[in-house]
């Protein structure tokens, strides 16, 4: 079997279909008034994670074996990541929206963390690449996204806090 196409065009496939869902969110807290922030950093993670699958499909041997752990932790992580989904519902984009006067989410995931969402993606950063021997991806990735991330959070948290 092909793996590397098959589990990769499955990532992909999951990735665009949220970069729809989120565009529809997007559009929707926008007509009611939300405003985004941050945007200028917005491409930087669309890069990321675009050239994360590439460097992924073009330096593995498509016909490499998975560890069949690291692919179900993946797995696992995917499930967190329907989680954050469902739990902020009509709330959720892939960018820095903010309603003003709408109630922070505080309940499934947000319970337990902060920015679940960012957490999840960045084991899954270094899971998948893991999973097929790709150390170095997993490594340069994650620096990348860590950075990224850091970023990321002081604006969001800025942009929350004044929904406190």
């Amino acid at each position: 079997m092909i793996w590397v196409p098959l589990v990769l065009g499955l990532v992909a496939a999951q990735r665009l279909g949220e970069l729809v869902l989120a565009r529809q969110n997007t559009r929707r807290l926008k007509a009611a008034g939300a405003i985004e922030i941050g945007a200028g950093h917005y491409p930087l993670f669309v890069l990321l994670h675009g050239s994360w699958l590439v460097a992924l499909t073009v330096f593995t041997p498509w016909t490499t074996f998975p560890n069949p752990w690291l692919v179900g932790l993946f797995v696992m992580l995917q499930l967190g990541r329907v989680w954050v989904i469902a739990t902020l519902g009509r709330f959720w984009t892939t960018r820095i929206i903010t309603l003003p006067g709408a109630p922070l989410v505080r309940r499934g995931p947000y319970r337990f963390v902060r920015h679940p969402n960012y957490w999840i993606a960045s084991l899954e950063l270094a899971v998948l690449p893991l999973a097929f021997g790709q150390i170095w991806i997993a490594l340069v990735w994650s620096v990348a996204n860590a950075l990224l991330v850091r970023h990321r959070v002081r604006v969001e948290e800025g942009a929350l806090s004044e929904r406190n």
